[in-house]
């Protein structure tokens, strides 16, 4: 038997990036691409590389233009880091896994290195599959929180549970992340919705520019451990944003949603150093009459359009400087 599975990549809508910090978020997954993971029982295990590891190259511009555009490191180290946090969690669970081996390759298509949780895709994808394979039963909470130490406590990759639950949930997530709830039961508040309570969004990214999300918020996370007055009141500013938000999108106020995106953006350009190429992609759609933030860490924006025409004249302002836009297909899987 072969077992396929998928995950997707993440737009964080506002709030972030609160959610490593004890803040509150709303996020959701969207298929227009996707991480793909197929697994099938063999005699030993087994790990097949991607196009992520490829070690053999026509040239050195070939070896040179691929480590700018996937890293060092591959997918390999995410679906081996996956594997080991499944069987770790199994044996703390008291969960017998029975003696098979398997076979697991990944596939992802997944714009790389742009805030869109692209790494934290193949990890879940990877994660689903073991749970079928074995026949094992993760709650969405604790699978999210597996995924996070696969990237956190393994990978030293610094990040949030918030693309986690995304991925794990398959909807539109609002997310309360408070200290309180993260020390009694070990995860946030979360609450999923039906994406019909959304505006129209875009997703724009730059084909010509990434940065991973370790190198984003290495500077922030010290600022916070150290207690930054600055730091601190942004992540208080953030939560509130997302809990206004939530409250217009229940409501059916979704004509207001567009101004608190923006000022998510201010904000973290206040308290963060961004790159004067994700300032360009803010600005262009702003220039338009659109609304627009971060999806993450960097390298793609999401915003609110009002029709068809102003989400055309968006995609005109925003080819010639290489940056894509799309009107992304929410996932709702409940």
């Amino acid at each position: 038997m072969i077992i396929k599975t998928t995950s997707y990549p993440r737009a964080a809508l506002i709030g972030n990036p609160s959610d490593g910090y004890f803040g509150k978020t709303i996020a959701f997954v969207f298929s227009n691409f996707r991480a793909e993971v197929l697994l099938y029982e063999s005699p030993e295990i087994e790990i097949i590389p991607s196009v992520y590891d490829s070690l053999v190259y026509k040239n050195i511009q070939k070896l040179n233009d691929d480590v700018r555009a996937y890293g060092y490191y591959g997918g390999i180290r995410l679906i081996k880091a996956a594997i080991k946090v499944f069987y770790n969690y199994c044996l703390v669970q008291g969960i017998h896994l029975p003696e098979k081996n398997f076979t697991v390759r990944y596939q992802s298509d997944i714009p790389y290195g742009l805030g869109l949780a692209g790494s934290s895709a193949i990890v879940t994808a990877c994660m689903k599959a073991l749970m079928e394979f074995y026949e094992v039963f993760v709650p969405k909470p604790i699978l999210a929180n597996l995924v996070l130490s696969v990237e956190n406590d393994e990978l030293k990759i610094a990040a949030g549970l918030q693309d986690r639950v995304a991925q794990a949930y398959e909807c539109p997530v609002y997310m309360d992340f408070n200290k309180k709830y993260m020390e009694e039961q070990g995860y946030g508040k979360y609450e999923p919705f039906d994406p019909g309570l959304l505006p129209d969004l875009y997703i724009a990214y730059r084909t010509d520019l990434s940065e991973g999300s370790e190198i984003v918020h290495n500077t922030f996370r010290e600022r916070y451990h150290a207690g930054d007055p600055e730091v601190l009141d942004a992540i208080r500013q953030w939560s509130e944003l997302t809990e206004k938000a939530y409250e217009c999108l229940l409501r059916g106020q979704k004509n207001r949603l567009g101004q608190l995106l923006n000022q998510n953006f201010d904000l973290r350009r206040k308290v963060m150093s961004i790159s004067r190429g994700n300032i360009l992609m803010v600005e262009l759609a702003r220039s338009v009459g659109a609304t627009a933030k971060f999806t993450g860490s960097g390298g793609a924006i999401i915003g609110t359009f009002d029709g068809e025409t102003m989400f055309h004249r968006l995609v005109e302002t925003m080819a010639p400087h290489h940056i894509q836009v799309i009107k992304p297909s929410i996932v709702y899987n409940i």
